[in-house]
């Protein structure tokens, strides 16, 4: 979306519960790493360290930034109790939380103010 076209924000979605909400795991960590998914043009596997243990995560960026490379050694926040799920032949254990993606909005990674420990929850 270029600069000088209005932004139309999607509309709400159905209201939920806060039991619901609680269910979400929502984490920082840090992306230690990524690598390119064989035989996808936009998938990037993701090394993130999460203080007690490290996962695996794609994400479909690839074609997102010029240089995906920037995202190394930065803190981002992951829902990290997703159902794992296998795409091109590798498991992601999580997901990524970007914004704009969904609206056609250059993708920017939701990010803590200042840095926290890795693992730390949001909510």
């Amino acid at each position: 979306m270029s600069g000088d076209q209005k932004f139309n924000p999607a509309p709400v979605k159905p209201l939920i519960s806060f039991d619901e909400l609680a269910r979400i795991d929502v984490r920082v960590g840090t992306i230690l790493s990524l690598e390119g998914v064989a035989g996808s043009d936009k998938l990037l596997k993701l090394t993130v360290d999460f203080g007690d243990h490290r996962r695996s995560i794609l994400a479909g960026m690839k074609k997102e930034r010029e240089d995906p490379r920037e995202i190394e050694g930065r803190q981002a926040l992951f829902v990290v109790n997703l159902e794992p799920k296998k795409l091109m032949g590798e498991i992601s254990e999580g997901m990524l939380f970007d914004i704009g993606y969904a609206d056609g909005v250059e993708p920017a990674l939701a990010i803590p103010e200042r840095k926290v420990p890795d693992g730390t929850r949001a909510g």
